[in-house]
């Protein structure tokens, strides 16, 4: 039973799944006595459907699709208000045109939705006052002073409480207590994003990837300003620039200026100032290959699958490569791995989790056995994040329009997975 909720026998494992594990022992046990139920039995008990939980998720998603076009509807009357005001020669809203682009368009839209879920919350009515004075009425709070009481005991008595954030996995941890990043008054955060799906025999059916470079300003003393972009790209990629960026010197150069030299930039907020897309179905760009390889066997199934870095110049961190299992089949057996795994019994998936993927550990493999078909084990799906940009576009120097004097920047550059599948 234990092994069916924990991936080991140690006692961080299971203080993490203690409540799996006591309403899976509920159903054994009733009364002091054992219950004549088997493992199938088990799981089907404890992951019994609700239909309240079933009703509320409808209800919540109806809502948010609801905000979404309220959303959308609200982010066309302020596009056409400003399109308006730039015809009659007003003063258009926000800076320039700048407000119109993609990312200043997203943080308004997460500004709209944000307000239509707020005002869709129910208020919660004040309690009346009660008379006061003795009652034998229950009390709300004893049962928490009770616990808090009985937790002081422990201690005193020189017991160790692990407290909840110890239950959490130590990825989940360092996300949430990342160091901040250094910026200084130029800031420009480089981010690509990735859509890949392969075939499970080979063959590359899609690779889309999207980058873009904000730039952020937060003196405006350095709002009159230059920069100076390195592309080594090989790989054929689409650049763009903002249409109140100045093109011909881009071409020319590989400078992004605004076309007027005298006006700013905006101070305080994120602009999109030059983006990049990429779409190919030329094997050799696949930055990571998956091979999976079941074969059938007498009690099942055995699986190999490795991966391969083919881009050396990128580190990937925190990957993790998830293969579906069948259900009811229980768990693998891990035979050479390389890294750590995960057996999710819920989600019915074996996660391959590998810190670090560079050029020094560019390949990888496991292996495992279980229940079941070739075609359960698909599709194969993969995340990671790198601090390395895949089309090695970057910004090296950063001038002043007047006199061309450099100006101290900050940097930094994301690469995620939108979806990253083998089919």
């Amino acid at each position: 039973m234990i092994p069916e909720y924990c991936r080991a026998l140690e006692e961080n494992e299971i203080s993490e799944h203690c409540f799996d594990l006591i309403f899976a022992f509920d159903e054994i046990v009733a009364l002091g006595y054992r219950e004549n139920v088997n493992l199938a039995q088990i799981r089907t008990f404890t992951e019994m459907d609700s239909h309240e939980e079933k009703v509320f998720r409808a209800v919540r998603e109806t809502q948010e699709r609801e905000a979404k076009a309220e959303m959308r509807r609200k982010a066309k009357e302020l596009q056409q208000a400003r399109r308006d005001a730039e015809r009659q020669g007003k003063k258009a809203p926000g800076f320039g045109g700048f407000g119109s682009s993609a990312v200043s368009g997203s943080s308004t839209a997460a500004m709209i939705t944000e307000t239509i879920i707020e005002t869709d919350k129910p208020k919660v009515a004040p309690a009346p006052a009660r008379p006061s004075g003795p009652s034998k009425a229950l009390k709300l709070g004893a049962k928490g002073k009770e616990v808090d009481n009985f937790v002081d005991k422990l201690k005193s008595e020189g017991e160790t409480i692990m407290s909840s954030s110890m239950g959490k996995r130590t990825s989940e941890a360092t996300k949430v207590h990342a160091p901040p990043v250094n910026m200084e008054s130029v800031h420009m955060k480089i981010e690509e994003k990735i859509t890949l799906t392969c075939g499970r025999d080979g063959g590359l059916q899609n690779m889309e990837l999207h980058g873009m470079i904000m730039l952020r300003i937060s003196d405006d003393k350095y709002g009159r300003i230059r920069l100076h972009v390195e592309n080594e790209d090989k790989k054929g990629v689409q650049l763009q620039t903002h249409p109140n960026v100045d093109k011909k010197l881009f071409t020319a150069e590989s400078l992004i200026g605004l076309k007027n030299p005298e006006k700013s930039f905006p101070v305080n907020s994120d602009v999109g100032v030059l983006k990049w897309r990429l779409q190919t179905t030329e094997e050799s760009f696949i930055p990571l290959t998956i091979n999976c390889w079941p074969s059938e066997s007498g009690n099942g199934c055995d699986v190999n699958i490795e991966y391969e870095l083919q881009e050396d110049n990128l580190e990937l961190n925190d990957v993790i490569i998830t293969i579906p299992l069948p259900s009811g089949v229980g768990a693998p057996v891990i035979g050479e791995i390389d890294g750590e795994y995960r057996h999710d019994s819920r989600r019915n998936t074996l996660e391959w989790c590998l810190p670090v993927i560079d050029a020094k550990n560019k390949s990888g493999s496991l292996e495992f056995s279980i229940a079941g078909q070739p075609n359960d084990f698909f599709p194969v799906q993969v995340s990671f994040v790198s601090k390395k940009n895949y089309c090695n576009i970057q910004v090296t120097k950063v001038t002043q329009v007047d006199g061309n004097s450099p100006v101290r920047f900050s940097t930094e550059t994301t690469f995620l997975v939108d979806k990253y599948e083998i089919l």
